[in-house]
């Protein structure tokens, strides 16, 4: 891939969403506790990024770190589900191919009421790191087959963790994935013009719930609801100069179904549906099909 630092130039597509408004939000969340590495699942290291860093020595089973990513499962989904439900919008989940094997019957409760379910790898981990990509492309399937067993689905978009490899773009496009989002570089979609038929859906790591793990981020919920919110601002003025847009908003089930994060998501969830037409609230792969510049 080169590199394209032009874009549109600053010339944007006269483009409406389905209902009217010219900006899109996505809500994504992230399915991948369980897909963390552990050594206790047998990988060669455990995360190391949890409420705290791990303190425990390379090589040894952290059972802590084990527990904190458990809680986003166990507890964590079914607060951010009820929240999606009860103000009526549906989200994109990022799923891990592990996290999925794991707990087949919450993925599949995921689907149920009606959201996405993207591939986000087998493991929560770069996909820089494959050494090949047969390799690469194993992991993939896998990741595909396992969401397709449990949701019903194949999935349509891809993320994940850091960044992609060489191959990535071309095995999604050899797949039929309709989009990509390993991508940090605009506010519109674009097309890929090195695989054809595969657009690139950009995604935002400012606007994420990951920033209460860094320590130049957010600490309090109200922090990040106030981050969106100037977000929201900027989009909604530049979307009625007639400018197309899409907001990314990120969260992961350990981070803001914990309950004193969780306003973090309530909020902004309130927040969306109090604008109305304003903006088009849709999950990424309707955000892809509507994408027709």
């Amino acid at each position: 891939m080169t590199r394209d630092l032009i874009g549109t130039a600053g010339t944007w597509p006269d483009i409406r969403w389905p209902n009217g408004a010219r900006l899109a939000v996505s809500v994504v969340v992230n399915f991948e506790e369980g897909a963390e590495q552990q050594v206790g699942d047998g990988d060669p290291q455990s995360e190391r990024m949890g409420e705290v860093l791990s303190v425990v020595a390379p090589g040894t089973r952290d059972m802590g770190q084990e527990q904190i990513f458990a809680y986003g499962m166990r507890a964590g989904l079914w607060r951010m589900l009820d929240a999606l439900d009860r103000h009526g919008q549906r989200a994109t989940f990022l799923m891990c191919g592990r996290a999925v094997e794991r707990a087949p019957s919450l993925a599949a409760e995921i689907a149920a009421r009606g959201h996405e379910a993207a591939a986000h790898g087998w493991l929560w981990r770069p996909h820089s790191d494959y050494a090949t990509r047969e390799e690469e492309a194993r992991d993939l399937d896998r990741n595909i087959a396992v969401i397709e067993r449990a949701c019903g689905t194949k999935p349509r978009g891809f993320f994940c963790r850091g960044s992609e490899s060489a191959w990535t773009r071309g095995l999604l496009a050899e797949r039929g994935f309709a989009y990509a989002s390993n991508a940090f570089d605009d506010d519109i979609p674009y097309a890929d013009p090195d695989h054809p038929g595969l657009l690139v859906l950009p995604y935002a790591l400012d606007t994420n719930d990951m920033k209460f793990f860094h320590p130049n981020g957010f600490v309090r919920a109200t922090e990040m609801v106030e981050y969106v919110d100037d977000a929201l601002e900027v989009l909604l003025a530049e979307a009625a100069a007639g400018k197309p847009r899409l907001l990314n908003i990120g969260y992961h089930l350990r981070i803001v179904g914990r309950p004193a994060r969780f306003p973090a998501f309530e909020r902004v969830l309130a927040r969306l549906a109090g604008l109305g037409d304003q903006v088009w609230v849709a999950r990424r792969d309707e955000i892809a099909a509507a994408w027709t510049p």
